[in-house]
Formats: structure tokens, sequence, C-alpha cells
């Protein structure tokens, strides 16, 4: 815009010295030529071309359940909302999307995924499966709605970066479920080759401090761990993302 501004001053400056004296143009007294407007004007376009492209704007997508939604917060409180702050104070482009949806299940999502993805989506965040975890669903269903839900995030945005959470079963329904639904995440992950994020409410369940009379969702505290936990595995990719200048 700098730019810009100077070539319009220097073409209306040279308009105005075209009926002034010659002794009252600038410099030493010749008189300007066309030709040396010319070399200025190239010039100055030559310094434009040089200029680094703009970075376009990335879209964030995390399809989630009340966990994400921010069920009884104010939504700027909800861990999304904190991302969006967190990249904004580092000067980062993106637009993180809450699509938070409570008491989804797997399932839920999985029928949701192909209506969420008419969007735009560079990164797309998965959290789901805690109700599933919480109702005691069959761990196998659980895991084919996981890989349904990526393959159709594939196939929908191919170049989209996919982070999987990591999500916990409670340990009231035993070792033997809570450790095979802990383990499918990273088999899922691993079969289809995206990454895992760290457990969401790492540092938060069953800390009363930091959740609401529920015991279950996250109070305005335990928000902002939440934030850090999904952050330590978004920000590098959002960091990748921005030094990708737009295509024009």
């Amino acid at each position: 815009m700098r730019i810009l501004f100077v070539l319009v001053l220097c073409a209306c400056g040279a308009g105005r010295d075209a009926k002034k004296p010659d002794s009252l143009r600038a410099g030493d007294g010749k008189r300007e030529t066309g030709d040396g407007v010319a070399a200025t004007s190239a010039a100055a376009k030559d310094s434009v071309s040089r200029l680094p492209s703009p970075v376009s704007r990335k879209t964030v997508l995390i399809v989630g359940t009340s966990l994400t939604a921010g069920l009884g917060l104010e939504q700027e409180d909800a861990y999304p909302a904190l991302l969006q702050r967190k990249a904004d104070s580092l000067g980062l482009h993106v637009d993180i999307v809450n699509a938070g949806l409570s008491g989804e299940t797997s399932a839920g999502a999985l029928r949701r995924i192909d209506w969420l993805l008419r969007g735009p989506a560079d990164v797309v965040v998965i959290e789901t499966g805690a109700n599933d975890g919480l109702r005691g669903l069959n761990v196998d269903s659980t895991r084919a709605n996981l890989q349904a839900i990526l393959a159709k995030v594939k196939a929908a945005r191919p170049a989209a970066r996919i982070l999987l959470a990591q999500m916990e079963a409670p340990p009231n329904l035993g070792a033997k479920y809570t450790a095979a639904f802990s383990a499918m995440y990273q088999d899922v992950a691993k079969e289809a080759q995206v990454s895992v994020m760290p457990f969401l409410l790492r540092g938060v369940a069953g800390v009363t401090a930091l959740n609401q009379q529920d015991g279950m969702h996250p109070n305005e505290r335990g928000e902002q761990i939440v934030a850090d936990n999904v952050w330590e595995s978004l920000e590098p990719v959002l960091r990748q993302l921005d030094a990708v200048p737009t295509i024009s």
C-alpha cells in the first residue's frame, strides 16, 4: 500500500511539474523526462514483485462432544475459543471452528461428519468416544466408527492434517474394558497414519477443583489445562501451515 501511495504521488507530481517553469522543478535544473518516470515505475513494480506472498487463513475444524462444545460454560471459555486466543496472540492466520455437540457418540459423529466437511478444513481435530465409554458401548463398534470417520475426512480433505484426541473410559467399567478402550485410539491412529493427541482431560479428570459440579465437564480453570493439552499437538501444525503462502 505504501508503494502504491508513492506511485500516486509521483504521478500527480509529474502532472503538476509539466505546467511549471523548468527552474521550479526539483533536481539540478534539468528537464525531467518520460523515460525517468518509466524507470521509477518499473523499479517500484519490481519491488512489489519481491514482497513475500500473503499467507492465507487456515481453518481448524474441531469435531467433538460436550467437552468441545463447552457444556456449562460461556463459549469464550470453552477450549476451542482459548485455542483461538493462543493462535491470535502469536499472529497465526487461523480460524478455529467449534463443532462440538453435547451427548454425541462416535456413531453420531460419523453421521455428522459429511455435513461438517462441506466447509473448509485444513486441520481436523477429532474428539469423540467419551460418551461411548460412559455408556460402556462395545469397543469394536467405537473402533469401526473412528475408522470410518477418519476415512471420510481423508477422502473429503486429502490434504488436511488430522489429529485424534486420546480419550479414556471411566475406571468403574473394569480394567479389561478401560485398557481396550484406551489402546483402541493408538491402534486406529497407527492404522490410518494420523497423529494422536494426549488425553484431552489429562490433569483435569477426577480433579474436583477443575471440574463443574457434575464431576465430568471442566470448569474455566480446567478448560485452560485442556487447551494446553490440545495446543501441545496443534501449535506445531499451525506454524507449519502458516508458512505456506497463498496460491494466486
